[in-house]
Parts: C-alpha cells; sequence; structure tokens
C-alpha cells in the first residue's frame, strides 16, 4: 500500500522551523497523564496486540507445513499424497489462525476505544474551559477559524497519536522482531541481515525525506488556515459584505488564497511522489534478493518449496507495515505537533486570575460600587483612562455619558473585571497605583471572578444571541429557571406577544448571532435575559438604542422599575434615556470633566449642555 496524501493539518511552529525532539518529547509527556486513567485498558490492548502479532507470524509457518506436506511421494498423484499427508487439522489451524490474529485485533480496538475517546474528551474539555477562562483580550485578538481548526486538529491528533502508535508502530517492532528471528534461526543470518538491511535503508530514507517536506507541508497548513480563516471571516459579515456589495472582492482575496495554496500542494504532492518512489525500490530490492537466494536454496536442495513460500509470505506481510511507515512516521510528527499547538493553548496564561484568597462575593441587598482613581490603557501606548472617580450608591443609577471613545463602556468592562486596572506589562506595585475598582467596600480583585460576575447583569448594545431557540437565548440569564420565570421575563421586556405570534414560538431558531431576529426585538431577548437572572448591579449599555420611540419609552419605565432596586450603572450617548439618574458623570478623553443631575448639569451650561443642545436640535431638525 503506498503512502498517500492526507489532509493537511497546521503545525504549531513558524514557517521553517520544524518541532525538535524535545517539543515532541514533552508532548508525550503531557498526554500520558490523561491515558494513565485508562492504563488497565492500555494494558490488556498491548496483551491483545502481542498475541495478535505471534498468530500473524504463525501463519507462513502453518503455510509452510501445509506446502511441504502437498509434495507428491513417490508412486502416487498429487491427489493421493494431498489425501495422506494433509491433515485436516493443519488446514482448519491455518484458517484458525489467521482468523485469531484478526480477533485478538478487533479486540485490541474494542479494548482502546474507550481509553482513546476518554483521554479525547478530557483533553477537549480542559482546552474548552481554558479557553472560556482566558482574559477578553485573547478573544479579541484570536482569529476564530484558525482557533477551532487548531482545536479540531488537535483533538483529532490524540485519537491518531494513540491509533498510529498502539496499533502500528509498536506490533510493526514486533513483528519485524519475530520474523528476524524465525529467518535467523530456520535458515541463516543472511535473510535475517537482508530483511534489516531493507528496513533501515527505508527508515532512514522515510525519515529524511519527510524531514524535508516538513517545510512544504507547514507552508501548504499555513496557507490552508488562512484559506479557511479568510472565507470564515467573510460568511461571519456576511451583511457587512452586502452593505457595500463586495461580493466581488471578497471572492477575489479568497481566490487569491486558493491559488497560493494550490501551488503548495502541487509542491507536497510531487515531494510525496519522490518519498513513494524509493520506499518501493528499496522494498523492491530486498524482495528480488531474498526470493533469489531462496530459489538457489531450493534449487540446491537446502530449502524445499514450503520455505520458499513462507520466506515469500514473511515478505509479503513486512511489505505493508514497512510501506507504512513513512505514513507512520509524518503522521505521528503531525499528530504530535496538532497536539502541541492545541497544549501551547493551555499555555497561555490568563490575563486576569483570581488571588490565591480570593473570596465569594455574597450580597443580600443592593451594593455601592466605586471606581478610585481608576487608570487604564488597553495598550501601553494608548491610555483610556486617567484617574476616573465614580461613586455609584446603593440602590441608586449612576449614568456616564460622552463622546465616543471616551470610556464609557471600559467602565464596564472593568467593572465584570475582563481587565485588571493599568496598563499592560505593569508590575504589581504600579497595578496597586492604577486605583481600584470596589464592590460592597470589597476590592473586585480580592473577589473570585464568578462570584463577581454573578452579582452583575448587563444589557449590552450589541446584542449577540446564540444560533438556539428564543426560549435557551432568555433561559441563558439563569438556566435553572423555570418556564413561568422565563415567561414573567419576557413579558416584561415586552416581546412576549412577539414570541407567542410566531409559528414555532419559543421554539423559534435566531440564527446566526441572532441575525435572524430585528435589532430591536435581539435587545428586548437581551433585556429579558437580564431580567431573568435579575442581578444586585445591573450595567445598562445602550440597552434601548435599537428599539422604536413607542417599545422605548415603554421598555424604559421597565427598566426604571428595575433599577429602582439595584445599584445601575447607565452608559449612555441619547441623553434623554438618562435624565432620571440619580446623578449623571460626563467623561471627557477618560477624565471626569462634570457630575450633576439632569437639572444641574443644564444650569451648569458646559460641555454636558452643549451635548444635549446638539441632541436636541438633531431631533427637531427637519
Amino acid at each position: 500500500m503506498r503512502e498517500r496524501a492526507l489532509p493537511a493539518r497546521a503545525l504549531p511552529a513558524p514557517p521553517g522551523s520544524p518541532p525538535t525532539p524535545g517539543e515532541d518529547a514533552r508532548t508525550l509527556r503531557r498526554l500520558w497523564p490523561y491515558l494513565w486513567r485508562w492504563r488497565w485498558r492500555v494494558g490488556v490492548a498491548l496483551a491483545l496486540m502481542v498475541g495478535a502479532k505471534l498468530a500473524t507470524v504463525g501463519v507462513p509457518l502453518l503455510l509452510k507445513a501445509l506446502v511441504d506436506a502437498l509434495n507428491p511421494l513417490p508412486g502416487l498423484g498429487a491427489q493421493g499424497s494431498a489425501l495422506v499427508l494433509v491433515p485436516l487439522g493443519l488446514v482448519l489451524a491455518y484458517g484458525a489462525l489467521r482468523w485469531c490474529a484478526s480477533l485478538l485485533s478487533e479486540l485490541r480496538e474494542v479494548v482502546m476505544l474507550r481509553a482513546t475517546e476518554g483521554a479525547t474528551r478530557a483533553i477537549a474539555l480542559q482546552v474548552f474551559e481554558h479557553l472560556q477562562g482566558l482574559s477578553l483580550r485573547f478573544h479579541l485578538e484570536r482569529h476564530t477559524g484558525a482557533l477551532s481548526r487548531d482545536i479540531e486538529r488537535g483533538t483529532r491528533a490524540v485519537q491518531s497519536l494513540v491509533s498510529y502508535a498502539l496499533y502500528s508502530v509498536v506490533p510493526t517492532l514486533i513483528e519485524v522482531a519475530l520474523v528476524l528471528g524465525v529467518l535467523a534461526f530456520k535458515f541463516d543470518l543472511g535473510y535475517a541481515a537482508i530483511t534489516l538491511a531493507a528496513l533501515v535503508l527505508y527508515v532512514v530514507w522515510t525519515v529524511r525525506i519527510t524531514q524535508w517536506r516538513t517545510g512544504i507541508r507547514r507552508e501548504m497548513n499555513e496557507l490552508e488556515s488562512a484559506s479557511s480563516a479568510r472565507a470564515i471571516d467573510a460568511l461571519l459579515n456576511y451583511e457587512t459584505v452586502k452593505y457595500f456589495n463586495n461580493e466581488a472582492w471578497e471572492a477575489r482575496r479568497y481566490d487569491e488564497s486558493l491559488q497560493r495554496l494550490r501551488r503548495a500542494r502541487v509542491r507536497t504532492q510531487a515531494s510525496l511522489s519522490l518519498l513513494n518512489a524509493g520506499q518501493q525500490l528499496i522494498i523492491a530490492l530486498a524482495l528480488v534478493a531474498m526470493l533469489w537466494r531462496a530459489t538457489q536454496g531450493v534449487l540446491d536442495g537446502r530449502m524445499t518449496l514450503g520455505d520458499l513460500v513462507m520466506i515469500n509470505a514473511f515478505m509479503i506481510q513486512l511489505y505493508l507495515p514497512l510501506n507504512f511507515l513513512g505514513v507512520l512516521y509524518r503522521e505521528i510528527r503531525q499528530s504530535l505537533t496538532d497536539l502541541g499547538r492545541m497544549f501551547a493553548l493551555l499555555d497561555r496564561t490568563p490575563e486576569v486570575t483570581d488571588a490565591a484568597d480570593a473570596r465569594e462575593l455574597r450580597l443580600t441587598h443592593a451594593p455601592e460600587v466605586r471606581f478610585e482613581g481608576v487608570h487604564f490603557g488597553y495598550e501601553r501606548a494608548r491610555p483610556i483612562l486617567h484617574g476616573v472617580d465614580l461613586v455609584i450608591p446603593a440602590g441608586r443609577t449612576v449614568a456616564v455619558v460622552g463622546a465616543s471613545g471616551a470610556g464609557k463602556s471600559t467602565l464596564a468592562r472593568l467593572l465584570f473585571r475582563f481587565f485588571d486596572v493599568g496598563l499592560p506589562g505593569d508590575d504589581p506595585a504600579a497595578r496597586a497605583a492604577a486605583g481600584r475598582i470596589t464592590v460592597d467596600g470589597h476590592d473586585i480583585r480580592t473577589l473570585t471572578q464568578a462570584s463577581l460576575r454573578r452579582a452583575i447583569g448587563i444589557v449590552p448594545q450589541d446584542t449577540v444571541l446564540f444560533n438556539d431557540t428564543i426560549e435557551v437565548n432568555i433561559r441563558y440569564g439563569r438556566p435553572e429557571a423555570s418556564f413561568d420565570e422565563v415567561r414573567e421575563a419576557a413579558r416584561a421586556a415586552h416581546i412576549l406577544d412577539f414570541i407567542e405570534s410566531l409559528p414555532q414560538g419559543w421554539h423559534t431558531v435566531v440564527g446566526e448571532r441572532g441575525l435572524k431576529l430585528s435589532g430591536g426585538e435581539k435587545q428586548r431577548v437581551a433585556i429579558a435575559r437580564t431580567l431573568l437572572k435579575n442581578p444586585p448591579i445591573l450595567v445598562l449599555d445602550e440597552a434601548t438604542s435599537a428599539l422604536d420611540s413607542a417599545n422605548e419609552r415603554a421598555i424604559q419605565a421597565e427598566l426604571r422599575r428595575l433599577a429602582a432596586q439595584r445599584t445601575t450603572l447607565v452608559i449612555a450617548h441619547r441623553l434623554s434615556t438618562i435624565v432620571d439618574a440619580h446623578e449623571i458623570v460626563v467623561l471627557d478623553g477618560g477624565r471626569v470633566v462634570e457630575r450633576g443631575t439632569h437639572a444641574e448639569l443644564l444650569a451648569a451650561g458646559g460641555h454636558y449642555a452643549r451635548l444635549w443642545a446638539m441632541q436636541q436640535s438633531a431631533h427637531v431638525a427637519p
């Protein structure tokens, strides 16, 4: 069986830098604990594998005995000799041995399947949980298409690695050792020497050519990931592509990626053909040498016809695993690099972590929230907030307004502790000097992230829904809620009548990112989800920006009722939605420039008053 080109997989190292044996060894050490949980299954599988190979090697020996027994005796025809010399048990044993080898191999796979699937499941779950635990910065910078392929290839690599190692490499080594022993014991060392020399030459050729091909394959893998990521980006941003009529431009960019990928695949296939041709030549030369010696032995009377048949059968049995060795070497290295890439995701350290002595936030009332001298920047060279002081008294509503880029939404991200205060790369002392955020008097860095986020609910400006039913999306606010509670949250968000008017009702699937719903419908689902969560701290980030005036007034009244019992931070662009806030804070360039009630700020005639005047004039303009 010739080596065939298998689906390409991305490699963790950059182009031109193949993984070192040390990296492969580290990957295997990290994989071992997952398999060790199933060690008794691995042991049974190894025992079955040894038994299968003993049966496999025994088949040519029985075949030799069968052929020798069929040699006609003097005075008897061939049929008569067969009746006399071929015991029925020998024929039955030959068939039973072949069946036994196959049966033991199948049993080995059944025994190992649970171990392999268990290890794959454990690793995939750990990677998923780790990615969920990584900070927002990682997810803002990630490339979704390439990341999903890395995870898919990594989980598949676990199965491939166990399969190739346990089902192919180890059995092949056992079979080679047994065959070499039989050849040396029954005949002479020349047969074993030819077989061993062919094996060594085959391995050297395969390893050298495969290492040379690694750079070519890596380039192809990178180009494949890039073309896939480009296609996924275009599909995820389908509406944007349509808005700007750029279908042809996206198609050209995708075609350019495919052209580069095609050229890389041609080079990969050419190098693969060279590898296959060399492998076939080595096997053919070894087979000719072995059969030539065996034929000479039969003609000289030193060997029987059965010996010739046995040697030929041994070579045929070795031919397949030897010829498959190129695939094995390449795929094992490929699986190691794919698995290494997935393990590299586990090595990504979360930017925001719980302190060793972090404690749970337990609230029995609406807490006070404070931003005390907060400095922050997403990039070190571009600070966003400059010493922001902000107090949201318990059970009160504070609104933050300002121009785009002033840092309003950043306050919500910091409150959720998606980022810590300070700048990237700050040492602990600089972090401490960058201010702090407290909830009920507790610095949020001393609390567990899970308990902090349980206490906060948000209605974001850009509502993204899961590609699932409306019920699932609303229930996401509190998965254990009863259907009556889900229905009541929908009623409060003024979306119940819309849901129940749909042909599929609550089971209506909202589509990718909720694209089957209008902007206002998505926003009302988000409001219902937050109402169901019923948190003591509420963040409203342009919560009604996508609603029409009638629905906005109704939902604003519902949100005011909800906020009356909670500590609420309102991030607003339309000033008309926050005139009833207990305090309005005006941000400009990441600094607090004004604060007060709506009436006080209008009377002051400052920044807020100018913003109000501009919005009012825009509202009444024809």
